[in-house]
């Protein structure tokens, strides 16, 4: 045992945490003055880009996710939720568990890659009632959910309670909204065949935004381009459209209007009957962040150009849960896995430099491009500077993704799934899984916690 080890600490098991991991790896992988550590609730990556094509059945569930021990083969890795972040005592302790005692963490050097969830802006009904595309239970349940609503319709004889089961909105025209839209597009029209009563018609995918366009950040044109494809294949796009309520059967929406603020509201409410409310409008940053002691804004961690916490150094802070805000539009970051992994590698350069006393960089992002696939071999890009709609962005879109998927027994099985959607049905069993509460925060227990 080395008297004077280093320890560096990575919280978070998604994008960031894992980029971070593997640039250390490189580096101090076999130093033996330095360990290095990762905190994660799951004991894997998750690949979220391929979650909509989990939920349309085109994917299998297995083949995106990643166990973090085939990735970080040098890093000790804790399975577990973080309870507190103690910056001053150098300490994280978990959350302890009906079967695990809770333990705390000491750490040299702290990377903070907590990630966000779903953020339903305070409205407890669409919470309790809504489908969220954030994790692989997610978008399990939304296909049995999108399976189980033709199933009810095939044989309803109330025209209401039947348009209800067909009508599915999609709330959030960003990447996550769009790109589950066009998938469940996809599905709806591919596995209706099996449902004689039900006409193509009779199909409504609805997707409700806030703004006054979709896919913000991306190119206009190509949004547009989205937009009118997207029409063509039967999806209502509804802008400038808030929901205020949904109690599992119905769902309120307020039209906001163009009114100066000092006039009276003249705001139009209305509402569409649905069953199924899939929410992809918006992210927080988890609860640990913001009761921890870290200075934070809006609930993201307020962090300098070097991306190291105010006041903490020692202590950077990167993705979704770090406040970084880009100089030309002088608004944060987008939550994005480019962006993630851009700053992951850039926190791991300056956290080198830290230990080895030399000169830390600045942050400055550069965009590879955007992508997106919209449903049927139809996608957008800009690639290189190009803007690119139809099928070439789609193929740009598999080529680029598959080539970031860590494995190569991985990438095979993706790449096998999308040839197999090519020639074969997709497959309409309803897999029987209750939906299981997730529980915010752990119980607290009284044990004593152990120092490692």
């Amino acid at each position: 045992m080395v008297k004077n080890k280093k320890k560096i600490v990575i919280l978070g098991s998604g994008f960031a945490a894992v980029e971070c991991a593997k640039k250390l790896e490189n580096e101090f992988g076999n130093d033996s003055e330095i360990e290095l550590v990762m905190i994660g609730e799951d004991n894997f990556l998750l690949f979220t880009p391929m979650l909509p094509q989990v939920a349309s059945g085109m994917i299998e569930t297995r083949h995106i996710v990643f166990p973090i021990r085939t990735i970080c083969k040098k890093t000790k890795f804790y399975e577990g939720r973080i309870k507190n972040v103690d910056p001053y005592g150098k300490l994280v302790t978990l959350w302890g568990t009906g079967d695990k005692r809770s333990i705390s963490i000491h750490y040299d050097f702290l990377i903070v890659a907590l990630g966000s969830e779903t953020n339903f802006f305070g409205m407890a009904d669409v919470e309790k009632n809504a489908y969220t595309m954030k994790t692989l239970n997610d978008a399990v349940m939304l296909r049995n959910r999108i399976i189980d609503m033709l199933e009810q319709a095939e044989n309803e004889t109330n025209p209401i309670l039947r348009k209800s089961f067909l009508n599915f909105v999609v709330v959030g025209g960003g990447f996550a909204g769009i790109e589950t839209a066009g998938e469940l597009m996809d599905l709806l029209l591919d596995v209706r065949k099996y449902y004689p009563s039900i006409q193509k018609e009779d199909l409504k995918v609805i997707v409700l935004e806030a703004m006054g366009e979709i896919l913000p950040g991306f190119n206009k044109k190509l949004a547009e381009f989205a937009k009118q494809k997207l029409k063509e294949r039967g999806i209502d796009i509804q802008l400038k459209k808030v929901v205020t309520s949904f109690d599992g059967n119905e769902v309120t929406i307020k039209t906001l209007d163009e009114t100066p603020k000092d006039s009276i509201d003249q705001s139009e409410i209305n509402s569409i009957i649905t069953k199924t409310l899939i929410w992809t409008a918006g992210t927080t940053p988890v609860n640990t962040i913001k009761r921890s002691m870290f200075k934070t804004e809006k609930g993201k961690i307020i962090i300098n150009d070097f991306l190291e916490v105010e006041k903490f150094p020692g202590v950077f802070a990167i993705g979704d849960c770090a406040l970084f805000v880009d100089p030309i539009t002088k608004r944060p970051f987008p939550p994005t896995a480019q962006i993630a992994e851009a700053q992951a590698k850039m926190a791991a350069k300056n956290l080198i430099s830290l230990i080895k006393n030399s000169k830390k960089e600045k942050f400055v992002y550069h965009s590879k491009g955007q992508l997106a696939i919209i449903g049927k071999r139809t996608g957008i890009a800009t690639f290189l500077g190009v803007n690119i709609s139809g099928f070439l962005a789609w193929l740009i879109w598999r080529n680029v993704y598959l080539s970031k998927i860590p494995t190569f027994d991985k990438k095979t099985r993706v790449f096998l799934d999308w040839m197999i959607d090519l020639f074969f049905d997709r497959d309409v069993s309803r897999l029987n899984f209750i939906k299981r509460e997730t529980e915010k925060e752990y119980k607290e227990l009284d044990e004593v916690d152990d120092v490692w």
